[in-house]
This record gives C-alpha cells, sequence and structure tokens, in this order.
C-alpha cells in the first residue's frame, strides 16, 4: 500500500517519450502489458511497454496525415479505448470513431470509421467498448468555454461494435431524465452490460452543478435515467472527469479535477 508523500515506484518523463504537458487518457492493457496514451498537441497515440521507465521511448506511434487523427483535444483527439479481445484501439475525434489495429504503427490510416450524418455524432471526445456483448458506447455533446453561461446537452450513443461508415445507433440516451449535460469519461461493465459514466457538468465553470457518475444498461433507450448514481454533497465530488473500476474490491474510482484527488466508492450493486 503507497504511504503519503511516498515516491512513485517508476516515473516517465523526458523528451524521449513524446509525453506532452497534456494528456487526457491513459489505459492499460493488461493482456498484453502495454500503456496507451494520447497526446492531443501531437495529435499522436502513444504505446509504451508495460514496464517503461524514466526517459524512454514509446514502442509504437500512430501518428499522420492517413490516421485521421485531430490536433485539438477541444474537438479532436482526446481519449481512447482498447478492445483486447479483438485487439482495436477506438478513438473518438469529434464527429468521427476511428478504429485501428492494436499493433498500429505509424501513419495508419483506420480499418473502420463511423461517420455521417446518420450517426448523430458531434463533439464526441470519449467512449468506451464492450467487446463481450459487441457494442460501442459514445458520449456526445459540445464543450462549452468557461463564463459563457451556456449549458452543454449531450448524450450517450450506443453502436454495433462492427459498425462503419453513416450509420445510425442502435440506441441512444439522452433527455432532462438522463442529467447527462457533458460526459467526461465512460467505462463499461462487460458482464452485466453497464455503462458507467462519469458527468462532468453542464457548463466549464469551476465547480457546474449537476455533476454525478451515473450507470446505465446498454440495453437503455430514450430519455432514461440512470439505474444507480453517485452525487451529492455526501460524496464530496465537485467535478469528475475520470472513472475506473475494480471489480475484484467492488469498487468504483473517481478522478476529480476540481478535488484535485480520486476518489473510490465501494459500490457492489453493479458487480
Amino acid at each position: 500500500m503507497a504511504k503519503e508523500n511516498s515516491a512513485p515506484k517508476r516515473l516517465i518523463a523526458g523528451q524521449k517519450t513524446l509525453l506532452s504537458r497534456t494528456m487526457h487518457d491513459i489505459r492499460y492493457d493488461a493482456v498484453h502489458d502495454e500503456i496507451l496514451v494520447t497526446n492531443p498537441f501531437a495529435q499522436a497515440i502513444l504505446v509504451y511497454r508495460g514496464a517503461v521507465n524514466g526517459e524512454e521511448a514509446p514502442i509504437r506511434v500512430i501518428r499522420g496525415p492517413h490516421t485521421g487523427l485531430k490536433g485539438s483535444f477541444y474537438g479532436g483527439l482526446d481519449r481512447l479505448d482498447i478492445d483486447t479481445v479483438h485487439n482495436e484501439i477506438l478513438v473518438p475525434c469529434q464527429d468521427s470513431i476511428l478504429v485501428y489495429p492494436r499493433e498500429a504503427n505509424g501513419d495508419v490510416a483506420p480499418i473502420r470509421v463511423i461517420k455521417g450524418p446518420d450517426t448523430e455524432l458531434k463533439g464526441t471526445t470519449t467512449l468506451g467498448v464492450d467487446p463481450v456483448n459487441n457494442v460501442l458506447v459514445v458520449a456526445t455533446g459540445s464543450y462549452l468555454e468557461v463564463g459563457t453561461g451556456q449549458k452543454a446537452s449531450g448524450g450517450l450513443l450506443i453502436f454495433n461494435r462492427t459498425d462503419n461508415g453513416n450509420v445510425k445507433p442502435r440506441g441512444t440516451i439522452a433527455g432532462p431524465k438522463t442529467g447527462i449535460a457533458q460526459i467526461a469519461q465512460i467505462q463499461m461493465y462487460s458482464p452485466k452490460g453497464w455503462i458507467v459514466a462519469a458527468q462532468q457538468g453542464g457548463t466549464q465553470e469551476v465547480e457546474p452543478e449537476g455533476t454525478f457518475v451515473g450507470v446505465w444498461s446498454i440495453h437503455d433507450n430514450g430519455d432514461v435515467a440512470p439505474r444507480w448514481k453517485i452525487a451529492g454533497p455526501k460524496s464530496t465530488m465537485k467535478r469528475p472527469r475520470g472513472v475506473a473500476l475494480n471489480p475484484a474490491a467492488k469498487e468504483i474510482i473517481v478522478a476529480d479535477m476540481r478535488l484535485n484527488s480520486v476518489l473510490t466508492y465501494y459500490f457492489p450493486e453493479i458487480f
């Protein structure tokens, strides 16, 4: 167990790593012992070996004009997910979903692209893949600047995992009952078909209203309230930006960008 003020076991830093000051997502591939990180400024996906340490270069980099990756993380490359069952990397990119082979390296074109007016994709920055139930869940919405007074209006779009081209979602979760305005990150729990999403609020104010972590089913459709919800003063949550699951301990782990903290909740109901 880590102690307070203890040093990290390993530190990845330096010019050779190609990391930038902004990295909005990190995923660990336990099957292949690899770490995946997004670099929105470089329009790149960086892949490191699991035991990476120090100023160590990535073992693979997806970057270049053929990748379709866009540079700005406000409407471009921000998050990603890894499908270790089908060996694919999935990236939301504003109005499209890009899918690459897991071992892609260099200026590699996607093997599938979900894009077009029928997809309803807009302002897409995060997604989650369920390789067991063969679905892909995407958050849609818009980025709002601080102080504008505007409120976001977003939702969750559910696609078949292998969808390609201008396809309609198989399901849409959106509306006032959902409470969804701007989802920051999604995690899937395949054994039960759950969608676990961090709702970071409807505006870009420092501490917006309406923040929570909600759980929906992949079978939900329409203006559906979450099956479960973590919210309110007792949660201490201010603005949840990231969410992860620890099934072994029956826990939901939440990164809060206003508290600069990681919060852990015991939540056996979903496991």
